[in-house]
């Protein structure tokens, strides 16, 4: 988790929502990413979608079975599906997000019974630390 707040200190630094996520298997990192919606002009380009992709491409499959999402705030609808549709087996996020998370805060989606994959989900790991760099990017820019 140091290492995805570390990402998500960088996102801050190029004016990105300071949001960053790791695909991790059998100890391997597999990807990496941080918030890129405002760089690349696109409001998909999340932090765990760009650890995910990148985790594709060094895995060389599309399933990520037996893997750990680490994110340094909770999944979003959009974000908790991909994990779901990736097979990742665990979610571990910070802080929650109570304007779109969907791991806890809005839904349980990652853990719904009425899906064929579930994810477990564990939540607060440097939960403090994540909710302050969020505070302090967003009272700068107000």
């Amino acid at each position: 988790m140091l290492r995805c707040l570390a990402l998500a200190e960088a996102a801050a630094v190029r004016g990105e929502v300071p949001v960053g996520a790791l695909v991790v298997r059998d100890g391997v990192v597999l990807g990496e990413g941080s918030n890129r919606c405002e760089e690349l002009i696109d409001a998909t380009a999340h932090a765990e979608l760009e650890a995910l992709r990148r985790a594709f491409a060094a895995a060389r499959e599309g399933r990520l079975v037996g893997a750990t999402l680490y994110c340094t705030l909770e999944p979003c609808f959009m974000c908790a599906g991909a994990a779901l549709h990736a097979r990742v087996a665990r979610i571990v996020f910070a802080a929650r997000d109570p304007k779109f998370g969907a791991c806890r805060s809005l839904a349980s989606l990652a853990e719904d019974p009425r899906l064929n994959h579930r994810c477990r989900v564990h939540e607060g790991l440097l939960a403090d630390a994540s909710a302050g760099l969020l505070r302090a990017f967003f009272r700068e820019r107000r």
